[in-house]
C-alpha cells in the first residue's frame, strides 16, 4: 500500500478548484480515488412531479431503462431522465458505475454485498436495502470492477 500525502491550498485567489495527481504510476489504491473524484463532480437531470433537478451522481444507486423510458434511482427517490441509457453509461466511464444487465447500470460505491446464484448470475444487495440482479453476459466485468 503506497502511502498518499494530501495538501490543499485554500486561498480567495483561487476562482477554480484544481485536483493534480502526482504519481509515479497510477495503481488500483489511486484508479479507485480517480473515479471517486470524477463521481462527485457530475450531475444528471431528472424529472420529478413536473419539477427538474440537478441530482448528483454520487448520490444514484442505479439507472434503469423500462419501455423506453429511462429511470434515475436514489435512496428513496425515483427520476425521469431524457437521456438514453447508453448515453448515461458514457457519462459514467470514469465512474464506479457499471452496467450489469442490458437495462441496468449499477453504482458500485452503493454495494452492499454480492452472492453468487445457481444459474450463472449475481444477486447484488445495495445499502438501501434493494437488489439488483447480475445477468451473466455482465458477470465477468462485474467481478473485475467490484472484486478488484
Amino acid at each position: 500500500m503506497r502511502i498518499i500525502r494530501l495538501t490543499v491550498n485554500e486561498s480567495q485567489k483561487y476562482d477554480q478548484v484544481e485536483i493534480i495527481i502526482n504519481c509515479p504510476q497510477i495503481d488500483n489504491q489511486l484508479e479507485r480515488l480517480i473515479k471517486q473524484i470524477h463521481q462527485t463532480c457530475i450531475t444528471l437531470t431528472g424529472i420529478k412531479e413536473g419539477l427538474t433537478y440537478s441530482l448528483l451522481v454520487d448520490d444514484l444507486f442505479y439507472i434503469e431503462t423500462i419501455d423506453n423510458q429511462t429511470f434515475l434511482y436514489e435512496e428513496k427517490e425515483v427520476y425521469v431522465s431524457d437521456l438514453k441509457l447508453y448515453e448515461i453509461e458514457q457519462k459514467l466511464s470514469k465512474t464506479y458505475f457499471i452496467r450489469i444487465s442490458k437495462n441496468l447500470i449499477v453504482n458500485t460505491a452503493h454495494i452492499e454485498c454480492v452472492r453468487a446464484l445457481f444459474n450463472g448470475k449475481f444477486e447484488a444487495s445495495l445499502t438501501n436495502g434493494e437488489k439488483v440482479i447480475v445477468n451473466r453476459h455482465y458477470v465477468k466485468a462485474f467481478k473485475e470492477i467490484f472484486l478488484s
